[in-house]
């Protein structure tokens, strides 16, 4: 017999699906929706809004918060003059007192009355209410008084403070005075 041709067999190839590149998709993937997820979790602060306190003697007052007693006011003026009182201007805590930058000056009294505001916040269950402190810096005050004090806040870790450019007539009386 004649040697027939062999029939030609065609080679069967794999058919193997090359899954590295959907592997890698769905890990990309997989972290831009653990990204988005956590990023669109909404972030809540507490709030502390003014109310309203009026008196026959004095205008209407915006105290912040309910306890007048976590405001502390430090007048800034001229030659690193500092004025700091409690509380309100008309019914201040303490008396308002002259004090100066340093130890044994600001740091001191805004460590103490943090201390003791901590320790009343926690006392009636609000361990995180801290001190609020307005800064209010005079016309005469200088940039470097200003940038000190703010210093001295985050020395004393005061997270709530506020700088008001505007005096009380009370406020310009009681720094002419001392």
């Amino acid at each position: 017999m004649k040697n027939l041709p062999q029939k030609i067999r065609s080679k069967k190839l794999n058919s193997r699906v090359d899954l590295t590149a959907m592997v890698s998709v769905s890990f990309l993937l997989i972290i831009f929706f653990m990204l988005v997820g956590e990023l669109s979790k909404p972030k809540a602060l507490d709030l502390s809004m003014p109310e309203r306190h009026c008196d026959d003697k004095f205008d209407c007052v915006i105290t912040c918060g309910t306890d007048t007693r976590r405001i502390i006011t430090v007048l800034l003026d001229d030659n690193n003059k500092i004025i700091t009182y409690s509380g309100l201007l008309f019914n201040p805590l303490e008396d308002p007192k002259k004090v100066s930058y340093g130890n044994n000056g600001i740091r001191k009294i805004l460590l103490e009355k943090s201390n003791t505001i901590r320790e009343h916040s926690a006392a009636i269950g609000k361990p995180k209410y801290g001190p609020i402190v307005i800064i209010k810096p005079s016309k005469k005050c200088n940039f470097k008084n200003l940038v000190d004090i703010l210093d001295e806040m985050a020395i004393a870790k005061i997270d709530t403070y506020a700088i008001v450019p505007e005096y009380t007539p009370e406020e310009s009386k009681l720094l002419a005075s001392k």
